[in-house]
C-alpha cells in the first residue's frame, strides 16, 4: 500500500518526439527513467502506455510535446476564416516584403494559412488615437456574421486595426463571432502588441491549431484530470486548459524544456557559457546559453511570424531517423525527411530507408542492442542499406556511404550550432558543448573539435533530458502590452508594470500566487528606430538601454530620445526539484566487452562501457563508448571523460 501511494504521488516529465517518447520521474525520492516508441497517429496512446509501465498512472504529468509544430510543418490544421478591418484583408499575404532567400533565382513564400476566399473584411476602423474613424455598426456586424458563416470556418481568428491599444471593436466583433460555435481568437487579446502583421499572423496560427492540439490535450485531459501541465516555448508550465486554448505557445514545447534542463547541467559542471545540442530521431535542437537562457520576443516557425515570448532555439531537420538518399543530380542528402517510429530506421529490421542511425551502426558507433519496447538494433539490415546507397553513389562499400552519411550530417549540425553563436556575436571557442538526446552523445566530439569548444558535457539523464527539463520546469504566467510612451515617463511605466502583475498573478491559483517571483522588463529603442532591446526595469533605465546598445551594436546616440515600445512581466513558480542520482563510488572491476568502431578512415578498437557503471571522478579515455540511460556517447581518441560528481561525463581534449 505504500509503495502503490508513492507511486501515485509522483511527478513524471513526458517528451513526445517524432520516434520516441521520454519519461523522466520522482517516484519515492528517486528518478526513473523509460522510453517508448511514438505513436504519431495518437500520440496520446504512448504517453498512456508509459504512465502504465511506470505505475504512476494518478501522478502529476508536466507534458512537452512536438504535436502543435509538426501539425503547423504538416499543414494539418483546420479550416480558419479571418476577420479584419476592410482594406487590410490582404496584409496576412503581403507581410513585410521581406525576401526569404536573396539570391534564389524562383523564389517561394509560405503560403498563407488563410487563402484570399476565407478573409473578410469589416467596415471599420479605430484611429491610433482611439477615435473611431469608421465606426463599427450593428449592421456591419451583422454582415460580418453571415458572411463568415457561408465559409463553414471551423475556427475564427480576428484581428483590427490598432485594437492592442483600443480593443473595444474588436472584442465586440468577437463576441457576435463566437455565437457561430466555433472557437474564435481574438489577435488583441492573445497578443496586446504593435505591429499588425506579427500579431494577426500569431492569431491565425493559434486558431489554425486549436482544433489539433484541443484534440491531443483533451485526451490527455480526459485521462489525467486536472494534474496535467503542459510545457509552453519560453520553458514554463500551463494548465492544460490553457494550453488547449493558446496552442501557439506550445511551437517549442519539447526544444524550450530541453534547453532549460541543458543550461542547469552546464551550470552544475561550471561552464556558464555553452552550446546545447539535441539529437533526436527526427530533428537536431540547438541554442547557445550565457548565464542566463536565450529569450526571443518574436521569431519565425514554419515560415510564420509568432510574437509570443519563447526560448530560443534553433531546429534542423538532421537526426538520427533521417533519411539519406541521392538527389536528381546524384548527390548524397541527408533530411529533413525522416523514418519516424514506423517503419523507422533500416537497423529496426521493419524495411526502412537507410538513416544516420544506420550509419553509426555500420561504423560500429552504435552496437546491436535494445532501444525501446520491441526495437531493437540490427547490424545486418543497416549494411544491406548502405550497400545500395553505396551503389547508387558509386562508392567503394558500405562503410564508404556511412562515413559520407555522418559527414553530411554533421556538417548540418555545424551550421546550425553556428548559426545560434558565431552568427549571433558569440564566441564558440571557449564554450562548453552539451550534448543529449539519444544521438547527441555520437556526434559530440566531432562538433567540438570544429567550434574548438572547450569541454563535451553528456548528463546522466542524456537520453531523456527534454522529459527531465519538462519535470523540472517552472511554471510559468506571462503578460506584455504594446505602451508606446517615453522611457522618462516613468508613472505610466508603473500603472502599466502593476496592472501587468494583476493579471499574472491572477492567473496562478491562489494556493500558488505567495511563491510567486515577478520579472519586469521593457522593450525600448531609440527614437526612429525600428527594432527593439529588452531591458529590465529599474533604476537608470535609459542610461542601461544605452549601455547594452553600445554592447550589440558598438555605438549609443544619447542625444536622442528613448522610449518603451512593450511591458512584459513574467511571474514565475519554481518547479519540483529533482534528486541527485546517486553516482558509484568505484568502477566495475568486471571485464569491459570491445567494439570495432570505424573512426577518421581506419578501424579501432573501443572499450564498451555502461554509464552506471562509470565511478565519480573516475576517467575513461577514449577511444570508448558509453551507454547510457537512453542516449550513447562515443570518446573519440584524443578526447578523454571524467565522470562529474552530479553524474555528468565532462569530455576534454589532450591535456585540457
Amino acid at each position: 500500500m505504500r509503495a502503490a501511494k508513492r507511486a501515485r504521488d509522483a511527478v513524471v516529465g513526458v517528451d513526445t518526439g517524432g520516434t520516441f517518447t521520454d519519461f523522466v520521474a520522482i517516484v519515492g525520492g528517486r528518478i526513473v527513467t523509460l522510453k517508448e516508441p511514438s505513436t504519431p497517429h495518437a500520440p496520446e496512446l504512448a504517453v498512456f502506455r508509459g504512465l502504465e509501465r511506470l505505475g504512476v498512472h494518478a501522478a502529476r504529468v508536466r507534458h512537452g510535446s512536438t504535436v502543435a509544430t509538426n501539425a503547423l510543418l504538416e499543414r494539418r490544421g483546420a479550416r480558419v476564416v479571418f476577420v479584419t478591418t476592410a482594406g487590410f484583408e490582404d496584409a496576412l499575404e503581403i507581410g513585410r516584403q521581406h525576401r526569404p532567400d536573396l539570391y534564389a533565382l524562383q523564389p517561394r513564400r509560405v503560403p498563407p494559412l488563410v487563402p484570399a476566399a476565407r478573409r473578410v473584411g469589416v467596415d471599420e476602423r479605430i484611429g491610433a488615437d482611439g477615435r473611431a474613424v469608421r465606426p463599427l455598426t450593428p449592421a456591419a456586424i451583422a454582415n460580418a456574421v453571415r458572411r463568415v458563416r457561408k465559409l463553414r470556418p471551423e475556427t475564427i481568428a480576428v484581428g483590427l486595426l490598432h485594437a492592442p491599444a483600443h480593443p473595444r471593436h474588436e472584442r465586440r466583433l468577437a463576441r457576435a463571432l463566437a455565437a457561430l460555435g466555433v472557437p474564435v481568437v481574438s489577435a488583441a487579446e492573445l497578443c496586446p502588441e504593435v505591429r499588425e502583421f506579427e500579431r494577426w499572423t500569431t492569431a491565425v496560427v493559434n486558431a489554425y491549431l486549436v482544433p489539433h492540439a484541443g484534440r491531443y490535450v483533451g485526451a490527455l485531459r480526459k485521462r489525467l484530470g486536472p494534474r496535467l501541465e503542459i510545457v509552453l516555448s519560453h520553458g514554463g508550465t500551463a494548465s492544460a486548459a490553457e494550453a488547449a486554448r493558446e496552442p501557439v505557445r506550445q511551437l517549442l514545447s519539447g526544444p524550450a524544456a530541453g534547453l532549460v534542463a541543458a543550461a542547469l547541467v552546464a551550470r552544475h559542471c561550471g561552464h556558464p557559457r555553452a552550446l546545447t545540442i539535441d539529437v533526436g530521431g527526427t530533428s537536431t535542437d540547438v541554442a547557445y546559453t550565457e548565464h542566463t537562457l536565450p529569450r526571443q520576443r518574436a521569431r519565425e516557425i514554419a515560415g510564420f511570424p509568432i510574437q509570443l515570448p519563447l526560448l530560443d532555439v534553433h531546429t534542423v531537420g538532421a537526426g538520427g531517423g533521417s533519411i539519406a538518399r541521392v538527389d536528381e543530380g546524384g548527390l548524397l542528402e541527408v533530411g529533413p525527411g525522416s523514418a519516424g517510429a514506423a517503419p523507422g530506421p533500416a537497423s529496426y529490421g521493419r524495411g526502412g530507408p537507410a538513416t544516420v542511425t544506420d550509419a553509426m551502426v555500420v561504423l560500429g558507433r552504435l552496437p546491436e542492442m535494445p532501444l525501446a519496447g520491441d526495437v531493437r538494433l540490427a547490424r545486418a539490415p543497416a549494411i544491406a542499406a548502405m550497400k545500395a546507397l553505396a551503389t547508387t553513389l558509386r562508392l567503394r562499400d558500405a562503410v564508404a556511404a556511412a562515413e559520407a552519411v555522418v559527414a553530411i550530417a554533421d556538417s548540418h549540425m555545424e551550421a546550425a550550432l553556428r548559426q545560434v553563436s558565431v552568427e549571433r556575436g558569440h564566441d564558440p571557442r571557449g564554450a562548453a558543448l552539451v550534448a543529449f538526446g539519444g544521438a547527441g552523445g555520437l556526434h559530440a566530439c566531432a562538433l567540438a573539435n570544429a567550434l574548438d569548444a572547450t569541454a563535451v558535457l553528456f548528463p546522466i539523464e542524456a537520453g531523456v533530458l527534454s522529459a527531465l527539463g519538462a519535470l523540472t520546469g517552472p511554471e510559468r504566467r506571462e503578460r506584455s502590452r504594446s505602451v508606446l510612451c517615453a522611457a522618462t515617463d516613468v508613472r505610466r511605466i508603473a500603472r502599466e508594470v502593476r496592472a501587468l502583475e494583476a493579471e499574472v498573478r491572477r492567473a496562478f491559483a491562489p494556493a500558488e500566487r505567495a511563491r510567486v517571483r515577478f520579472e519586469r522588463f521593457a522593450e525600448m529603442r531609440a527614437e526612429g528606430q525600428a527594432h527593439e532591446l529588452s531591458i529590465p526595469i529599474g533604476p537608470g533605465l535609459v542610461e542601461r538601454f544605452h549601455r547594452e546598445h553600445e554592447r550589440r551594436f558598438g555605438f549609443a546616440d544619447r542625444t536622442r530620445a528613448v522610449e518603451v515600445v512593450t511591458l512584459d512581466v513574467r511571474g514565475v513558480r519554481p518547479g519540483p526539484v529533482a534528486p541527485r542520482r546517486a553516482v558509484a563510488t568505484s568502477t566495475s572491476r568486471a571485464a569491459v566487452p570491445l567494439a570495432r568502431v570505424r573512426h577518421d578512415g581506419r578501424w579501432l578498437q573501443a572499450r564498451v562501457l555502461a554509464m552506471d557503471a562509470i565511478a565519480s571522478g573516475a576517467r575513461v579515455p577514449g577511444p570508448a563508448i558509453v551507454l547510457g540511460a537512453g542516449g550513447t556517447l562515443w570518446i573519440a581518441p584524443g578526447w578523454t571523460a571524467r565522470r562529474h560528481p552530479r553524474g555528468a561525463l565532462v569530455l576534454t581534449r589532450g591535456r585540457r
